[in-house]
């Protein structure tokens, strides 16, 4: 999954956390919505703009952070 043309950062949005193409919607929130055990079919539901694709994107982009903070760490 190319997340990077999904997952926008501006800094004069959100204060520069990561949004969803340039939606007021952030990965965090999105992550968030997931990990309270809302359905992918309740959180389309309440946030129409979004695409299951949009959904797969904010995971993919967390699984990438984590992998390079990782990393980053191993070498310190």
């Amino acid at each position: 999954m190319n997340y990077r043309n999904i997952i926008t950062i501006e800094p004069g949005k959100r204060g520069g956390k990561p949004c969803v193409r340039g939606l007021r919607i952030t990965v965090y929130e999105v992550l968030e919505y997931l990990a309270s055990d809302m359905s992918e079919a309740e959180i389309l539901d309440d946030f129409p703009d979004l695409t299951k694709e949009d959904l797969k994107a904010c995971i993919a982009y967390a699984a990438d952070r984590e992998r390079r903070f990782a990393t980053s760490s191993l070498s310190v």
